[in-house]
Parts: structure tokens; C-alpha cells; sequence
């Protein structure tokens, strides 16, 4: 593997990371507008750690390592608002360790990242709150450590008990208090 070529920059676009873990699982995380993608491998002249895939159209610029470099010696304040952005990317991946970690059951789990959504972009309407789900219960078991089956399982749970609604893309968080009741943590 070559040491990182540049950086990303995000604009109106979404970016589906993927890292490959040891046991030959995939682990996925959605990057969105504003981020920097493969900061940490330019700087520290590693390799890329993820492979990206774009989720919807927008706008990406790529920045070549040596010109980055080369601009972040020559200005301070972008170096710390670059660190400040190093720092939310460890945080973030923090939270995501810590949910699979603290989580006791794939339920749990996937009760955290849907809580997530409804936070993110979740839109509040008479029915309940509204998302567009654009990922395969196989990203969504990817997210959460854990098979697409469960995921399917877990969400015909949800739909049964009318926590949530689901036709195709759209779901409609029905009882976000019994989500709630979900996370132990």
C-alpha cells in the first residue's frame, strides 16, 4: 500500500466509509458536508485506513498531499482548525466504538443509530419522525456489528410492535420514547 495521495473535501455530498476489520467484517460510517476525507493518512504519510463510495450527487474537491502540507506549514489557524477536526473525527469514532461496546443487544444497537437519524435529519411530521433511509439492512448490519438477517429481523420486530413504519425507502419513527427505552446507556 502507498502512503495517502490527498485529501477530500465534502461539500454537498455524503460519503460511505469502509474499513475492513481483521475478521474480514466491513465497518461503515457515513461522512457528510464539511468533512475532510483521509486527513489523518496525509498527515501522518500512511495509507488510506477506508474506502469511500459517494451516497448522492455534490460536490467533492481533492486536495494533492504536498499542496495541503505545503499550505497547513505556511498557516497556523488552518493547523488548528485542522486538529479541532481531527479531534471530532476521534470523538465520533469514539461514540461508535462506545455504542457497539456498551450496547448489550442488537436491538440496542440499532435503536442508538436510528435515534441518531431522527437527531440528524429526522423531520417531525403528525405520522411521527420521518427519514429516508438510503442504506441495504446489510450497511445497516455493517454499522452495528452486526448480520443482515438480524437486522431484518430487528426491524420486522420494530414494524410489529409499531415502533416504527417502513415502506421502501421511507420510514416513520412511530414510538421514539420505546426506542429510547431500548438503550440501557
Amino acid at each position: 500500500m502507498s502512503i495517502a495521495r490527498g485529501v477530500f473535501v465534502l461539500f454537498n455530498t455524503r460519503v460511505k466509509l469502509m474499513t475492513c476489520l481483521a475478521d474480514c467484517k466491513t465497518m461503515i460510517r457515513i461522512a457528510g458536508p464539511g468533512e475532510v476525507i483521509g486527513l489523518s493518512a496525509v498527515i501522518s504519510s500512511k495509507p488510506y485506513e477506508a474506502t469511500a463510495e459517494i451516497l448522492d450527487s455534490g460536490q467533492v474537491s481533492f486536495i494533492r498531499a504536498d499542496d495541503f502540507l505545503r499550505y497547513l506549514r505556511n498557516h497556523a489557524d488552518v493547523c488548528l482548525r485542522i486538529a479541532q477536526h481531527l479531534s471530532n473525527d476521534f470523538q465520533a469514532v469514539n461514540g461508535q466504538v462506545r455504542s457497539l461496546g456498551l450496547s448489550n443487544s442488537a436491538a440496542e444497537k440499532l435503536a442508538r443509530l436510528t435515534l441518531g437519524w431522527c437527531d440528524e435529519n429526522g423531520k417531525e411530521t403528525e405520522q411521527g419522525i420521518r427519514l429516508k433511509l438510503s442504506f441495504t439492512h446489510e450497511e445497516i448490519a455493517q454499522m452495528i456489528g452486526a448480520t443482515r438477517e438480524t437486522v431484518t429481523r430487528l426491524l420486522g420486530d420494530f414494524r410489529h410492535t409499531e415502533v416504527i413504519h417502513l415502506k421502501g425507502s421511507n420510514l416513520v419513527i412511530r414510538n421514539r420514547v420505546a426506542l429510547e427505552a431500548m438503550v440501557s446507556v
